[in-house]
């Protein structure tokens, strides 16, 4: 969490919602890093999770990222964890819940209800005081 803690202070500099998404291996190693991106890349897709799964998919020339852990600074989005199943990822760790737009816990619950055919496991909280703090400090600078 700490890697994409990192990106997400990146992230944060450039101007873009301090976001960061890790995604490794089984064995632990980093397949892909990243920071939202959205504005940068003129790309309402650019979110840290699309960006990892994009990078990690070219790496091992796959769409499929089986036997993967994706650690997020955020509660993924809708859009987010739907990709995060369509790739098959095993597991997610994300730290701070997104109370407004959070898709695995905080606004809904997708993929709780037997209907999808991938089922992630998900663990929460790792470091969601430090990710939580800097989104907070970000958008209270915007509003000022």
């Amino acid at each position: 969490m700490r890697l994409a803690y990192g990106e997400a202070l990146r992230a944060a500099k450039r101007g873009e919602v301090p976001v960061g998404a890790v995604l490794s291996a089984a064995d632990g190693t980093v397949l892909a890093q990243a920071g939202n991106s959205v504005i940068g890349f003129h790309d309402p897709s650019a979110h840290a999770e699309i960006l990892v799964l994009r990078q990690a998919g070219q790496r091992l020339k796959n769409y499929r990222l089986p036997d993967t852990t994706i650690y997020v600074t955020l509660e993924p989005c809708i859009m987010c964890f739907g990709a995060l199943i369509q790739a098959r990822v095993a597991r997610l760790v994300f730290a701070a819940h997104d109370p407004r737009t959070g898709a695995v816990e905080s606004r809904c619950q997708i993929g709780r209800d037997n209907f999808l055919n991938h089922k992630i496991r998900v663990e929460t909280g790792i470091m969601a005081a430090e990710c939580g703090a800097l989104l907070k400090d970000f958008f209270r600078s915007r509003r000022s």
